[in-house]
């Protein structure tokens, strides 16, 4: 750590353009994005929260992952967009590390949710009659605080065991957020056992988190088509569906960023790609949820009606 201190004090990321117009262009864009997301996120934990009828095990595990969507667009697009506001691309050695560590933790968390989920959905399918029992609030505050103690934990070791690497041939990253791969990229040790547990803790939790979820949804979808009314089929699909696209909107997206190798040099392609797995996952989710939930779109509009009574009062 003594190394790394004295060769590097700070990085610089990688700005959204280099043209002045076009950074302030895009800064706006991304924090319109950003303050939308963040908007329709909060909007599923209210309604979830203030709402009786969401109080279930479903909508408990959908209010913590909105929260996580929140959070984890908050760990990059303010700080970035304001960053090429003002034209300054520096982060401190602290900042990237917390950076880090926010994200790592978000992703795995997000992940370990969206598994959870699956589980839940299987329960309530399969198992009808033992989704009170073997779903109970205490099972649910459990499975969810099991989440955030091994993320911390996960995180903890992938930020500590990178920064304990010395950086003295560059201090460019080239992201607009500060990530292990660019950072090992940069490193002047020997990243190997870096990258080798970078790896295999993605392949791990990935493929094992991937697994469950395609499992469950296989038994779910097999108890689906043996229901007698369609009616209960296209209800069931109608709770599977948005889980199913926002699983593998999510692992498609952390896949490609982390399983790629990162390149020398910052491109268009790198720009995207960081956009991409950073900002369209949380901005997404939200609205994949409000379109194919009605439950979550009635109680919507009868808090809006009641904003509307109480102005009318007012």
């Amino acid at each position: 750590m003594s190394n790394f201190t004295i060769s590097v004090n700070e990085f610089l990321l990688m700005g959204y353009s280099d043209t002045r117009e076009l950074q302030i262009l895009y800064s706006l864009l991304f924090f319109l994005i950003y303050s939308a997301s963040l908007m329709g996120n909060l909007l599923i934990v209210l309604i979830t929260t203030i709402d009786r009828r969401l109080h279930t095990p479903m909508y408990f595990f959908l209010r913590n992952l909105s929260i996580v969507d929140a959070c984890f667009i908050s760990v990059t697009v303010p700080q970035a967009s304001i960053n090429s506001l003002v034209n300054n691309r520096a982060i401190s050695v602290t900042g990237c590390a917390a950076q880090i560590f926010l994200m790592i933790f978000m992703e795995y968390v997000e992940f370990t949710l969206l598994t959870v989920m699956a589980r839940d959905r299987y329960v309530a399918i399969c198992q009808p009659l033992l989704y009170p029992v073997i779903m109970s609030p205490r099972v649910c505050r459990q499975m969810t605080l099991t989440c955030l103690f091994t993320g911390l934990l996960y995180a903890g070791f992938h930020t500590g065991y990178t920064f304990h690497l010395s950086f003295c041939q560059s201090n460019v990253i080239h992201q607009f957020f500060c990530d292990i791969p660019s950072l090992l990229k940069i490193s002047c040790s020997e990243t190997f056992s870096n990258t080798l547990s970078l790896l295999g803790s993605v392949l791990v939790i990935g493929l094992g988190c991937f697994a469950f979820i395609t499992a469950s949804y296989i038994s779910i979808f097999s108890t689906v088509l043996r229901f007698p009314v369609k009616e209960d089929q296209r209800k069931a699909f109608s709770t599977c569906v948005p889980h199913i696209v926002v699983a593998s909107l999510f692992l498609i997206s952390i896949s490609y960023v982390h399983l790629q190798p990162p390149s020398d040099s910052g491109s268009l392609k790198d720009i995207i790609i960081s956009i991409f797995y950073s900002i369209i996952p949380p901005f997404l989710n939200p609205i994949i949820y409000s379109l194919r939930n009605k439950q979550i779109k009635e109680a919507v509009r009868i808090a809006m009606k009641r904003m509307l009574l109480l102005r009318n009062k007012v």
